[in-house]
């Protein structure tokens, strides 16, 4: 049910973060959104959970009646005949003098002895006649069938465990698709600090730019009043042609960057993408995260923890149905039967059935230790499942612990690009005034404006770090906002 709401409203977001003008920026939420829509692992998983929730039901239906159906039809070539020949049957009359009744057979007339034949037998005086025929029956065509129902009654515990066991599998699925989820934002939210990241150091390249050539054209006018070198003119011009090439390379990167933004969210590669926070300049909050943190609240709300906790529940109901081989197995079974021709009543070239209740009883015996060998092999891989988990949360605990060790440095790392950034414009004021007075060569204003650089393009790259920090420390707590 919550990976069900989870999709209606990524799906609503997306749709309306979709719906936006092109040239609205968009925000970091309706990218998520719009990347939690499209993605296809993510569309995946989801259909992994519809998956495991038919299997669920179908484990479901064993604990009721089956019903079902078998008919067939069969040709013979030849008819039945319970005779080869004609027979002749001995006839008896009734003797009221003994009160039973006597063979009917020819007899000496002097004796009144009855007579035997050659074979030795007493020869019948009357007899009944059977033709062959008579006793042959039409059996060319046959028709048949039967509708059967079977309800199970103890299974040794196995149709219980595999219900428990897609249970467990649906739930399997739908850590694994909030763990996909969170797997989307974290690189829909790199790649969106990326963008951004590049769109503040195009920035800072072209105003580089523009300071060099700024430099470049004072350069020029004081060689022609013959207080500057050609060599100094050459200097600014090759630190010049070095700005634009890596200006260049910042629109470059960028144009990238906004289409591997535009994949990850869906859209085609060539999307307008304006970003909200494109000329972010500071972030409000510079505390730093805390260093500890209640482990078993993160082991309860990590996904992975989650998915393998239910890995090791599957095991050990897969315990339990090898288990189950080894007990008796009782079911009841209603079976009612018909066929054309049929003997019920005679025979009858007509359908007629009838209908039978019984009981069916499974014990194994002996299998060669089979059975046993498949239960220990169960509890073995239960046994690995719990090891991966205990691993999985000593991973954890690492991941904990370096996350909020690079969250705090992150911020340790911006407040000192601030100062730097504040020393570097601060450095690059006075060598510039210190230039125009004439008492600063060319060699200290371009050192100036390249540590001006670097303190501006490590101080972007360090207001970047903080989010992303932030963003993979909420991940690796398990409460990332999805």
């Amino acid at each position: 049910m919550r990976a069900f709401i989870i999709t209606i409203a990524a799906l609503a977001a997306g749709l309306s973060a979709a719906a936006q003008p092109a040239s609205e920026p968009l925000t970091l939420e309706a990218c998520r959104s719009m990347a939690l829509v499209n993605n296809k692992n993510l569309q995946m998983a989801r259909q992994r959970i519809t998956t495991a929730d038919y299997q669920k039901r179908e484990a479901f239906a064993a604990y009721l009646p089956a019903i079902d159906f078998a008919g067939g039809y069969a040709y013979n070539q030849k008819n039945i005949s319970i005779f080869s020949k004609d027979q002749l049957l001995p006839t008896k009359t009734f003797n009221p003098k003994t009160g039973s009744y006597d063979f009917n057979l020819v007899t000496n007339p002097a004796t009144g002895e009855p007579i035997k034949g050659p074979d030795g037998q007493y020869v019948p005086e009357t007899v009944a006649l059977i033709p062959k025929d008579a006793m042959e029956f039409d059996v060319h065509n046959v028709f048949f069938g039967a509708v059967t129902l079977t309800q199970p009654v103890f299974m040794g515990g196995k149709i219980v465990a595999m219900n428990k066991i897609t249970g467990y599998a649906k739930e399997l699925a739908e850590a694994l698709s909030n763990s996909e989820a969170e797997n989307v934002i974290y690189a829909v939210d790199g790649a969106y600090w990326q963008v951004v990241s590049l769109k503040a150091k195009h920035k800072l390249a072209t105003s580089f730019v523009n300071l060099l050539d700024s430099l470049d054209r004072n350069v020029e006018l004081m060689m022609k009043e013959g207080v500057a070198t050609r060599a100094d003119k050459l200097s600014v011009d090759v630190k010049l042609n070095s700005a634009r090439v890596d200006l260049t390379k910042v629109e470059n990167g960028l144009v990238l960057s906004r289409m591997a933004l535009a994949q990850l969210c869906g859209l085609p590669l060539d999307s307008p993408m304006l970003l909200a926070d494109e000329d972010i300049e500071d972030i409000n909050d510079t505390t730093a995260p805390a260093t500890s943190y209640d482990m078993q609240q993160v082991y309860d709300s990590r996904q992975d923890l989650r998915a393998l906790q239910m890995g090791i529940n599957i095991a050990g109901q897969q315990k339990k149905v090898a288990l189950a081989s080894m007990l008796p197995n009782l079911a009841v079974v209603g079976t009612y039967s018909f066929s054309n021709p049929n003997m019920f009543d005679g025979f009858s070239k007509r359908f007629s059935g009838a209908f039978s209740v019984g009981a069916m009883l499974t014990i194994p015996i002996w299998h060669w230790g089979g059975n046993y060998s498949k239960y220990k092999a169960a509890e073995s891989e239960q046994k690995v499942m719990e090891l991966k988990m205990q691993d999985a949360r000593e991973m954890v605990d690492l991941q904990v612990k370096q996350a909020a060790f690079r969250a705090q440095e992150s911020v340790k790392t911006y407040n000192t690009s601030l100062t730097n950034q504040s020393s570097a414009d601060e450095n690059l004021r006075t060598a510039t005034l210190a230039f125009r007075e004439g008492v600063a060569t060319t060699e200290i204003v371009m050192a100036a404006q390249t540590a001006w650089l670097k303190a501006h393009s490590e101080l972007i790259d360090a207001l970047i770090d903080v989010h992303l920090c932030d963003t993979y420390l909420s991940k690796v707590l398990g409460n990332l906002n999805y």
